[in-house]
């Protein structure tokens, strides 16, 4: 940071400061939040008792309980305290308006322990012009688009921020609303110019209307999809209660003794294939329709094959060798008399 002489630049001011965690303070917005650290409750009582003003500046990691100015962002918010009441538990819940941005050159801290820093302010330009208009246009036109993806309470945020008087209110405004991470709003917080600020704004915008277009359609596949189960499961609830009432067996558990009946009945692995190629069929198929019918009458066909049955005959026994001799005889005679006939 820079040193100074005796002698401190004309402007470079002086304020208290107050190191926050996890929010980001911008100009022209109302934030509530509560403190406890005694540096930084000293540093308040001294605001407070003077003009109470106060420079709010974000520290990079909000774990650190004590951070050194090394840890704290240079570019934060002058804020006037609008309100501060201490809590049961020592904290101070502090209501503070945000002014004007400003950077500061040095931290330093008194005896007490209050942190002081050296800052300059910094004045946003008049940016008025086509391009500002075009870029305030652009920024409507999103949150409209928002709110019809998906309208509540953080879109209705934004849209409030759409009243303010000029376009730097506007952007600073809608800036402090914007989901997005603490270090993107500290990017947005150190723009100073107006132009950029929109158009990091128009950016941010985009990238969650197109995050939600694209949860709602998510949501809506899903919600297809469960609304298709839920209509099979009440058809095959009412197929189940209908069969009931005629007193047959439940479909389901018909299929898995079929399917049962297959694994046990000991087929080869080709008719084995063949029959699950069958159940499966069977198993699209609408009850007591013809092709199931048919299917399920091979199945049974198949099932009830004796796979693994074996006979006790022997082709050797002299009851079977005598027709068979005189089978294969005259077969030979027939062919015999073909071959000279041929000749």
């Amino acid at each position: 940071m820079q040193e100074f002489s005796d002698q401190m630049p004309s402007d470079v001011e002086r304020f208290p400061m107050v190191p926050i965690r996890d929010v980001v303070i911008f100009p022209f917005t109302k934030v509530a939040f509560k403190i406890g650290r005694p540096s930084s409750v000293a540093a308040l009582e001294r605001a407070m008792s003077g003009d109470r003003v106060i420079f709010l500046a974000t520290q990079h990691d909000a774990t650190v309980d004590e951070p050194s100015p090394e840890q704290i962002y240079n570019t934060g918010t002058l804020g006037r305290i609008v309100q501060a009441q201490r809590q049961d538990n020592g904290q101070i819940k502090v209501v503070v308006e945000g002014r004007e941005r400003g950077r500061s050159l040095r931290v330093e801290s008194d005896p007490d322990g209050v942190l002081y820093a050296y800052l300059r302010r910094l004045t946003a330009t008049d940016e008025t012009g086509y391009r500002t208009d075009a870029l305030l246009q652009r920024v409507h036109a999103l949150i409209e688009n928002l709110m019809r993806v998906s309208p509540d309470a953080y879109t209705d945020a934004l849209h409030s921020s759409l009243r303010g008087v000029s376009a730097a209110q506007i952007a600073d405004s809608m800036a402090s609303h914007l989901r997005v991470p603490v270090e993107e709003k500290q990017a947005l917080l150190e723009l100073v110019s107006v132009q950029d600020r929109l158009t990091a704004i128009i950016n941010a915008l985009e990238a969650e209307i197109e995050k939600r277009q694209l949860d709602r359609n998510i949501h809506s596949r899903t919600k297809k999809a469960m609304d298709k189960h839920q209509r099979e499961y009440y058809l095959n609830e009412q197929i189940k209660a209908i069969h009931k009432e005629l007193g047959r067996k439940d479909e389901k558990a018909d299929l898995d003794e079929l399917k049962k009946k297959i694994e046990e009945a000991g087929m080869t692995a080709e008719a084995k294939e063949k029959a699950m190629q069958e159940f499966g069929r069977l198993e699209s198929m609408p009850p007591m329709s013809a092709e199931g019918t048919v299917s399920r009458t091979y199945i049974d066909w198949l099932v009830n094959v004796p796979w693994q049955t074996r006979s006790q005959e022997s082709m050797t026994s002299p009851r079977l060798k005598r027709p068979l001799t005189r089978i294969i005889s005259g077969l030979k005679r027939s062919r015999s008399a073909f071959l000279s006939f041929s000749r």
